[in-house]
């Protein structure tokens, strides 16, 4: 199943105007010209949510807000938290909020999620959000290059193992919501140890850049409190 059949793909607008068009250009997403811009995997992730989906949505690690802005105009019956530590990715994420005229059903949450003292300062709540969509940072520090520029650094390199960053998504959703996740393939034996025993309907959906080509990504889904078995669903071409 291509992209598009979920969420249309990204599409650059003109660089004098300083955004990026996704949605066939129903989202309007100004970004740092430096530091991480959204692109597939943000698509990919928004594209799992339903179009019924109610409640809560909650994208965390939201940089300016690609995956919750187009999980908010993919399911118009939800609101939407926008979870980010950075600060000047969290002035994007609100500008784009407005620019987009969804300040009725989307908030930003200037937060670190690992941090429990923090999200309550941030008025988030335990347990209150129905979906939590997630791309964390993919990289271990001592396996890459770290850039000096600080911002992409902490969107691209993890500050702790990622089943510290799961299990604190997972505090904030709701039992019997579910939980979705993008991250590289060859880290799917970590991503599957991150979430036993607090998921389960665990799915795995590999992703692929060509269709003779072995997975880069995956999508796992997951369910709070749910006995259900894992299951491996078939990849997509991205």
């Amino acid at each position: 199943m291509r992209p598009e059949s979920r969420v249309s793909a990204f599409n650059p607008m003109s660089e004098t105007e300083n955004f990026d068009g996704f949605l066939d250009g129903r989202l309007r997403l100004r970004q740092s010209a430096a530091g991480h811009r959204a692109g597939t995997d943000a698509v990919l992730l928004a594209g799992a949510t339903p179009q019924d989906q109610q409640g809560l949505i909650l994208d965390v690690g939201a940089g300016a807000g690609a995956v919750g802005l187009m999980a908010a105009l993919r399911a118009p019956g939800a609101s939407v938290g926008l979870v980010e530590i950075d600060p000047t990715s969290c002035a994007f994420a609100r500008e784009n909020v407005a620019a987009n005229d969804l300040d009725a059903r989307a908030r930003v949450y200037g937060a670190d999620v690992l941090s429990a003292k923090s999200r309550r300062g941030a008025g988030l709540v335990d347990e209150s959000a129905a979906l939590v969509l997630t791309n964390p940072p993919f990289h271990d520090a001592d396996k890459v290059r770290v850039t000096p520029d600080a911002a992409k650094a902490r969107a691209h390199v993890a500050s702790a193992p990622l089943a510290e960053w799961v299990r604190a998504c997972l505090a904030l959703l709701a039992p019997g919501g579910a939980f979705v996740m993008i991250h590289r393939a060859d880290a799917l034996a970590e991503c599957l140890a991150a979430v036993e025993g607090r998921l389960g309907g665990v799915s795995i959906e590999p992703i692929h850049t060509r269709a003779d080509a072995p997975a880069t990504r995956i999508l796992l889904r997951g369910v709070k409190g749910s006995k259900a078995p894992l299951s491996i669903l078939k990849g997509i071409v991205a």
